[in-house]
């Protein structure tokens, strides 16, 4: 009984907070540019307004175009379902492997690309074209910090890997330190943030993420929007529970995982607050310039896995 409480917080907890902490995110931008923002429950009131808002397909959408928000939106649920949150008492041996959950995320990117081009407009074409280019060069990057933490613990589990990350001196933490730089890059990459993207623009010369949702409204574009919020949040989350794990609960007793829960979200919030900070200190970088740096995490996931060996 308490295995299935606990696995019902595990799957409910991403999409539960996920909308939060973008709205955090923004707060905090909004207020390093000197400007009031919206609150950060912004987003919870966004989704809900889309939900019971009424839609407009194009005549030359398919089944595929339909279909696809509510995919992408599944993977969500089920990457959050397989990825660290409080204790590492949970294992999911059968969708918590990385290389399964990488796949997922690339599933999802997958989709929504194809969705982006399937109207046959051309903001969603070239937004479809730039998100698979920026795709195809942040995997290898993300795959080896990934690949990091994993072969310092002996394991390939997600769930796993929390306990032997956390019991690394610090002495020995370089690895895990230039993964986390590593893996940093890629979760800027992928969640359309700065300098990849900018996640507030719709302007056509700069959008990547938007130009492909463009022709969604209504029902669907609340679950597209929703979904980019969860996976914000997944990215956050390995990000704060692979690379520094400290502070999750090793059992399912009620009083560790709560004291888990808040540790959780102390860290998360830290986070964001560094994504925050980090997009009021740069500006956007171009479409050509985007390689270099991503095959920068590449070579430096791939030394911290060299330093590993």
């Amino acid at each position: 009984m308490t295995q299935t409480i606990f696995w019902i917080i595990q799957i409910l907890l991403i999409p539960v907070l996920s909308p939060f902490f973008i709205g955090a995110t923004r707060r905090i931008k909004a207020r390093l540019q000197n400007r009031a923002g919206a609150s950060s429950f912004q987003p919870y009131r966004d989704i809900w307004k889309l939900l019971h808002k009424d839609e407009v397909i194009s005549e030359d959408a398919s089944w595929l175009f339909r279909a696809a928000p509510y995919l992408i939106f599944a993977t969500t649920l089920v990457i959050g379902a397989s990825i660290p949150l409080m204790s590492t008492a949970l294992v999911n041996s059968y969708t918590g492997d990385f290389l399964v959950v990488v796949y997922l995320l690339a599933l999802g990117t997958f989709l929504l690309a194809l969705a982006g081009i399937d109207t046959g407009g051309a903001f969603g074409g070239f937004g479809s074209s730039r998100e698979m280019l920026v795709a195809a060069l942040t995997e290898g990057g993300l795959v080896l910090s990934l690949l990091t933490v994993a072969l310092i613990s002996g394991t390939t589990n997600l769930m796993a890997i929390p306990q032997s990350i956390g019991s690394v001196p610090f002495s020995e933490s370089l690895p895990v330190i230039l993964a986390f730089i590593g893996f940093s890059i890629a979760m800027l990459a992928e969640t359309c943030r700065y300098p990849f993207d900018n996640p507030s623009t719709h302007l056509e010369l700069t959008m990547i993420h938007e130009a492909m949702i463009l022709e969604y409204s209504g029902k669907r574009l609340a679950l597209i929007e929703w979904s980019s919020a969860n996976k914000y949040l997944i990215f956050i989350t390995l990000g704060a529970n692979l690379f520094f794990p400290r502070g999750m609960a090793d059992s399912l007793e009620l009083a560790p995982v709560a004291l888990a829960l808040a540790v959780f979200l102390i860290k998360v919030g830290i986070l964001c607050v560094a994504v925050a900070l980090l997009e009021s200190s740069i500006a956007k970088l171009r479409i050509f310039r985007l390689p270099d740096l991503l095959f920068t995490s590449f070579v430096i996931s791939a030394v911290a896995v060299g330093l590993v060996g």
